[in-house]
């Protein structure tokens, strides 16, 4: 009787342990002792990269007075979202590379922080492009009422719509997760997302699964017809004007914002797909990682180096540190 007792003391022990247990384990990337430090300096090199090149254009922006017009206010936008999903994300990738896989453990709230910031990112990115979208419709389309369209006040307007918006929806999706009862620790990924958190549940995510369902085809759909719906009119514009300069300048300001999507949903699109092959999971932890990494390292690099007003304020900041000493 007393030994029927103490199993089930012990059953019950154990139970309490793993059931919503606070403490979840992190599978990470599969890293051998040949490619761990090359993957390491390299995910430390791109995170690196992507703090000094997105703070570097911000606050070249927020600081040159030449800069302040919408088009530059909303990339800043991009940045910060970059910014923001790399530092929650890269700086824990890179310590679980160093440790074994049995010691990469993480906290539950810590990985829910991680899973909102990680669809924040993801959902801000296309709600930020979404407005940089119509900022470059009115610009070519509507370009006598520009400045009376496109005042301060619409600025701020846009930009607390498309980040509201982001947080809205993330919220919901990872409220319907936080309501579960969790019965396993593995988190089968290199970071936390939604998805990964509710697979950690036993009991029944048929609303996760419709709402996430909702939420993916809402948000691609908006934001793949207000980009279609946008460039259409902006080449009506330009088919039917006869101005050279306008024409250029649609093709300068519209190429980089297209190049800028097309990075970003080529590379969801790509994680998108890898999820329906359990077969390839390294191929899509990798390119769960790559989804943060390569836009945060292109975007500021690609719409610098279409900039003539960027490239102007870069050349006047190294023209005067030349000058400065020989005075």
């Amino acid at each position: 009787m007393n030994f029927s007792v103490s199993i089930l003391t012990r059953n019950t022990l154990t139970e309490n342990y793993t059931f919503n247990s606070l403490t979840l384990q992190m599978e990470g990337l599969n890293v051998t002792k040949t490619n761990k430090y090359p993957i390491f300096f390299f995910l430390l090199l791109s995170y690196v990269f992507i703090l000094t090149a997105n703070v570097g254009i911000v606050v070249l922006i927020w600081t040159e007075r030449s800069l302040h017009q919408p088009m530059y206010l909303l990339f800043c936008n991009l940045s910060i979202n970059d910014v923001m999903g790399n530092s929650l994300l890269v700086p824990r990738v890179l310590a679980d590379i160093l440790v074994p896989p049995s010691e990469r453990l993480i906290h539950y709230y810590e990985c829910l922080m991680q899973a909102f910031t990680t669809h924040m990112f993801g959902t801000n990115a296309h709600t930020v492009l979404m407005i940089m979208a119509f900022d470059r419709y009115v610009a070519i389309c509507n370009p006598l009422h520009y400045t009376t369209i496109m005042t301060d006040k619409m600025v701020i307007k846009l930009t607390v719509s498309a980040w509201g918006v982001a947080f809205v929806l993330v919220a919901i999706l990872l409220g319907l997760t936080i309501r579960l009862n969790r019965c396993r620790t593995l988190i089968t990924n290199p970071y936390c997302d939604n998805a990964s958190l509710f697979k950690l549940s036993c009991e029944n995510v048929f609303i996760n699964n419709v709402y996430g369902l909702m939420f993916t085809v809402v948000l691609l759909s908006a934001s793949i017809g207000s980009i279609i719906l946008t460039y259409l009119k902006i080449t009506a514009a330009c088919v039917t004007s006869k101005s050279k300069s306008l024409n250029s300048k649609a093709l300068k300001t519209c190429s980089t914002h297209l190049i800028l999507y097309m990075i970003m949903l080529s590379s969801g699109m790509i994680l998108i797909t890898l999820h329906r092959f359990p077969e390839y999971s390294e191929y899509r932890k990798i390119s769960a990682i790559l989804f943060n990494v390569v836009p945060g390292s292109l975007n500021p690099v690609i719409y610098g180096l279409q900039s003539q007003e960027i490239h102007k304020c870069l050349f006047n900041i190294f023209n005067m540190k030349r000058v400065t000493p020989s005075l």
